[in-house]
């Protein structure tokens, strides 16, 4: 077995595997360290213009590791179980304070693409939903899973999920909890595309280097920065920041280069983004 998420680049494109296959890629402290440390190194490589992130095996992710939930919960007598389960919440306390927040991929300036390929659930569900675009294999199985854990609406996931697909589609997915299919999910705007499953990886990855062979690097990190910051701003804030952006790029390399691309109906050579 190789590390907990394994890295792969190729024409432009980065591929992360959470690779757990065994315990179907369920998440751990070590796998949310060094996916976000992966996901730090792509921004930072000129090599890399786009980045897909899929599950090994049967699974992308099925959420939090229950041998880490189990130790929250405390164990043995109630009074043995009560200090357990004090220390155990201090020691996620602490770890709360020191880790890295679970939206880092919206900071990313790189697309950023999920290829789901079978159960997606929990904080592995708030993952795929800070990556930028979702393709699912179909009948692959998604679900909140919070409430059937006697926990919250985790990690963003109340602020993302609405933003997706509506406040009253997110309130049944979170307050049920209930398993939906990969089908289900792009009627509903989840994810994006559902694809067979024997299609997806290639059909994501080809989307990849798509965007890594036609699409201005600068450009898709200021409309990605623009995406998310806008759901915070109101249309009149919102159209003068795009309008400035505007006027910034008709002075830029990767302006000219676009039109002249175009004109000569060859490829486009945008400058890498570091």
């Amino acid at each position: 077995m190789g590390a907990v998420v394994e890295q792969q680049i190729e024409d432009g494109v980065a591929l992360l595997t959470l690779n757990r296959p065994d315990r179907l890629n369920a998440w751990t402290g070590e796998m949310e360290n060094l996916y976000f440390d992966l996901l730090e190194a792509c921004a930072a490589d000129t090599d890399v213009r786009a980045i897909v992130v899929t599950g090994a095996g049967r699974g992308f992710c099925a959420g939090a590791d229950m041998n880490d939930l189990q130790t929250l919960g405390g164990a043995g007598s109630e009074e043995n179980g009560a200090a357990a389960n004090g220390d155990a919440v201090a020691a996620a306390e602490e770890r709360a304070r020191e880790r890295r927040p679970q939206s880092l991929p919206l900071g990313i300036p790189k697309p950023l693409i999920a290829a789901i390929n079978g159960p997606c659930a929990g904080i592995g569900l708030v993952q795929a939903l800070m990556c930028d675009i979702r393709f699912a294999a179909r009948g692959a199985k998604f679900t909140t899973a919070f409430a059937r854990r006697g926990l919250v609406a985790e990690h963003g996931i109340s602020w993302m999920l609405p933003r997706l697909v509506g406040p009253a589609r997110a309130m049944d997915l979170l307050l049920s909890a209930r398993v939906l299919l990969a089908e289900e999910a792009c009627e509903l705007g989840l994810v994006n595309r559902a694809l067979a499953p024997d299609e997806l990886l290639d059909a994501t990855l080809e989307y990849a280097r798509d965007l890594a062979r036609n699409c201005s690097p600068a450009s898709m990190a200021a409309m990605k920065q623009q995406v998310y910051g806008d759901l915070e701003r109101s249309l009149l804030d919102a159209t003068a920041r795009a309008d400035e952006l505007m006027l910034r790029s008709f002075a830029g390399g990767d302006f000219r280069e676009g039109v002249s691309s175009f004109l000569e109906r060859r490829e486009p050579r945008f400058a890498a983004l570091g």
